[in-house]
């Protein structure tokens, strides 16, 4: 199996999912996670339940996380949440860029370097995400499209990149682990940062992408809402680094 040095990462998506009672009720359920040097796990709540979950995730071992942060520390942003913010909540990561910010919010790679940027200056970890779509990729455009939209990201020690390719997002569709490691090792090779898989992972995929030499992690959407799904692949990474 592959080294990986630099540690392991899974961090679960809720999306629009789990309110408060809902994430009380996962954490009462959440059994054990396995641990090993250099594996962190974080779940990315929906904001209504940061709170609840900041809470609640240090007894299992979890950190936690935003879905979205905004540019600005404050103002006239109705709506958004700024780094500052989370921080004083005790959120420790900050999600940024997910295909789906970018396809029904309007989100840019603009507003994605802005998002970075104030998360990290605010002492946050981010995931910043990238990746290609189905027409994209079928007009061999890849490469182009991941070269463009980290030009105006710059590595940082708390910076994580999740190349998610948008055509398995909520399809059920995931990437061959070679598919993962060539559009990892490519995107290394532009900015040297982890790079965690976004796209669909589940429990009997994870094995296969999260070996993979330049597989540092996975963003998991639907299977983190599944407390025997997130749990499976914590310990499929512990395993890895053992």
């Amino acid at each position: 199996m592959a080294s990986k040095a630099r540690g392991v990462l899974i961090a679960g998506n809720w999306k629009m999912n789990l309110g408060p009672r809902g994430t009380q009720e996962f954490f009462s359920a959440l059994p054990k996670l396995a641990t090993a040097p250099g594996l962190t796990a974080a779940v990315f709540p929906p904001m209504l339940s940061l709170q609840r979950a900041v809470d609640l995730a240090p007894a299992h071992g979890l950190q936690v996380g935003a879905q979205n942060v905004h540019w600005e520390n404050s103002g006239a942003f109705t709506g958004e949440i700024s780094g500052p913010m989370l921080d004083e909540i005790g959120a420790r990561w900050a999600l940024v860029g997910h295909s789906e910010r970018r396809q029904y919010f309007g989100e840019t790679d603009e507003t994605v370097a802005l998002r970075t940027r104030a998360a990290l200056d605010a002492g946050l970890r981010v995931i910043a995400c990238i990746g290609e779509t189905k027409e994209e990729r079928d007009r061999g455009e890849t490469r182009d499209v991941l070269r463009r939209q980290l030009e105006r990201i710059e590595a940082h020690p708390n910076l994580v990149l999740a190349y998610e390719p948008v055509w398995a997002i909520g399809t059920g569709l995931t990437a061959t682990p070679e598919m993962a490691e060539e559009g990892h090792e490519f995107i290394r090779s532009l900015v040297d940062v982890p790079v965690l898989y976004g796209g669909s992972c589940k429990p009997d995929s994870a094995l296969g992408l999260l070996e993979q030499t330049h597989v540092e992690g996975a963003l998991v959407g639907g299977a983190s809402l599944e407390i025997e799904s997130f749990a499976a692949i914590c310990e499929t990474a512990a395993r890895i680094r053992s």
